[in-house]
């Protein structure tokens, strides 16, 4: 089924008039939603800890800070954009006492919805606006007038206005004018993840890893295999990021591109899909999102030993070496 696109023309910013947001957590996402707001004529509060690194930096650029509760307070829509495993703490502290009838709660992602981290009542909206892109490029591109696409999708519509808030919302800070696109919090929350973990990160870094291992193990310098499996990589990723995989094989050497057709499905093959499956059917039934919240209760250990891991996998120490020749790169 295709997504349904809005465009400016399809968002109202007077749907804001007259309303508060606090923005919660001011990091890459919440420093652009709160300046792209504020500087969209929207009321802004951003609510933060006191002891938070990002408290005069906030305050430096023109908005208005406050202890997350009071924020939470003050604020007609509370957008919550802090780390996943911390947000049903920080809910259930400092938002649900203020979160009162006819109020809107807002996300960027859909975990802690989905997955019944938070449970709001039912007497408020939910919904989420969620740019397809890092915050300093939803920065970066308004002030160039503008705009990284977004997602967006109602989970509860209590005041019977929570699309056309959405959408205001995604205006102010510039999503409408690349086009916002309807989705799901199930459906927003369970792609995410599943791209993480088995293409984006997951699978991308374990394929480049896995490269550098196969030919170091075959004798070859380790600051060729760099160069070979993870530098270019970026090449090839920008080439798809503009036009696609057909782009990308345009771009590149027939003999790259009679190598590339001929030996990846080699690489991912069937079984590679139905390993990839198995990662979908644990987000889909919880059993991630499950380990991913014992693992935070428990202190990281996991997390901890597998950063530890790589940072000392050698094409880690081998590609610090290379990227201090690359100024360009800082």
């Amino acid at each position: 089924m295709k997504a349904t696109t809005y465009y400016n023309g399809d968002a109202d910013l007077e749907k804001l008039a007259g309303k508060t947001v606090a923005v919660i957590g001011y990091g890459s996402q919440g420093h652009a939603h709160a300046l792209n707001l504020h500087e969209s004529g929207i009321d802004v509060v951003v609510g933060l800890r006191r002891e938070s690194s990002s408290w005069k930096e906030a305050e430096s650029a023109g908005l208005r800070v406050f202890e997350t509760a009071q924020a939470a307070a003050k604020g007609d829509i509370i957008m919550v954009l802090i780390p996943d495993q911390h947000q049903g703490t920080v809910y259930k502290e400092s938002i649900e006492p203020h979160l009162t009838e006819g109020k809107a709660l807002m996300f960027a992602h859909g975990f802690n919805i989905h997955f019944d981290e938070i449970v709001p009542p039912a007497n408020v909206d939910v919904f989420m606006v969620a740019p397809k892109g890092p915050g300093h490029l939803v920065r970066r591109v308004y002030t160039e007038g503008s705009g990284v696409p977004c997602l967006f999708a109602i989970y509860q519509d209590a005041t019977g206005e929570a699309k056309e808030l959405a959408l205001a919302y995604a205006r102010a800070i510039g999503g409408t004018r690349a086009g916002v696109l309807e989705t799901t919090f199930k459906e927003e929350t369970e792609t995410d993840l599943f791209g993480e973990q088995a293409v984006l990160c997951g699978g991308a870094s374990e394929l480049v890893k896995t490269g550098f291992e196969i030919l170091v193990e075959a004798g070859y310098q380790p600051e060729i295999a760099y160069f070979e499996c993870l530098h270019e990589l970026k090449l090839i990723v920008d080439l798809m990021y503009e036009g696609g995989i057909e782009r990308m094989y345009y771009s590149v050497s027939d003999t790259a591109e009679y190598g590339g057709l001929s030996r990846g499905t080699r690489v991912i093959d069937t079984d590679t899909k139905k390993r990839m499956k198995a990662i979908l059917e644990e987000v889909q039934s919880g059993a991630f999102a499950k380990e991913w919240m014992d693992e935070n209760r428990n202190g990281l250990p996991n997390l901890t030993r597998m950063r530890e891991s790589l940072g000392d996998h050698q094409i880690e120490t081998v590609g610090k070496e290379l990227r201090s020749m690359m100024d360009w790169i800082k």
